[in-house]
């Protein structure tokens, strides 16, 4: 298949170059094309962000936020977080899939990516940027919401996720814990934008980077109190009750939508 020699094509084989070019032996991968180059480097860097984030996350959960002052009950047991991680790196060659397919959507020119951002300027830059999260903030509600909703999509594909982090288990680890095909439904949105709203390239990566931090964080069992940021809080409240909360970043689409429960409620109610 003949590869369009687009100008995101170089830029993309940097990255690719930086990620690859320090992780693995040349000979494994410098013959491969390159959508199996980016797949490979979205593969590698997912896994470092995996195990960084979510070692990060929970050490400093644990030993600093807490100084080893939690209840042993509220700590997720070590045999938990053994099989979350199993069920994530069995799950992160086919999460990488997506990534490799939205850059070459980008690199074959089909999508409404720019490279620089001084080709639009910073102003506008913060616009799009605002306009790509609101329809990944709408795009994951939804699915999420669906995937509980439609009961053979939450029988046969959803369900593995809580079936491994119910409330009293979840942790950082828990973050990737899906069935793959689960977490690329999930990550949709992102791909979808991207055909939507004029992105740059290098921010259209670093946001889905940025998932992987995120899904850590909101499975770190730690209440922020982040309102109207949708942290580890509302999301343990998800775990809890499967019919709230199935918001991305923020509350608001469960607010306007009627599935918003507030971390306090338990308390309120005397659960």
């Amino acid at each position: 298949m003949e590869y369009i020699n687009h100008p995101f094509v170089d830029e993309a084989s940097s990255y690719n170059n930086f990620v690859l070019g320090n992780s693995i032996p040349s000979f494994l991968w410098k013959d491969l094309p390159h959508p199996a180059q980016t797949w490979l480097r979205s593969w590698v860097a997912g896994t470092v962000l995996y195990f960084l984030s979510s070692f990060v996350s929970y050490f400093s959960i644990r030993f600093l936020v807490h100084r080893g002052r939690l209840a042993k009950d509220t700590l997720p047991p070590n045999k938990a977080m053994i099989v979350q991680m199993l069920v994530a790196m069995k799950a992160l060659p086919m999460y990488s899939a997506l990534p490799a397919l939205s850059e070459f959507f980008v690199e074959k020119g089909w999508t409404r990516c720019y490279s620089s951002i001084n080709e639009v300027g910073w102003p506008l830059y913060f616009v799009h940027v605002a306009a790509y999260l609101m329809v990944c903030e709408i795009g994951v509600y939804w699915t999420h919401r669906k995937l509980h909703e439609v009961k053979p999509l939450y029988k046969y594909i959803h369900a593995v996720h809580h079936i491994h982090n119910k409330e009293n288990t979840a942790s950082p680890f828990a973050g990737l814990a899906f069935n793959p095909v689960d977490g690329i439904i999930q990550a949709l949105p992102h791909l979808l934008a991207i055909f939507l709203v004029p992105t740059q390239f290098a921010t259209h990566i670093a946001l889905l980077l940025l998932e992987g931090l995120w899904t850590a964080n909101i499975h770190d069992c730690v209440n922020g109190k982040s309102w109207p940021i949708l942290g580890a809080g509302y999301h343990i409240e998800h775990h809890k009750t499967y019919r709230h909360n199935y918001g991305h970043y923020t509350v608001f689409m469960d607010w306007i939508c009627g599935t918003l429960r507030n971390p306090e409620d338990d308390v309120k109610k005397g659960e």
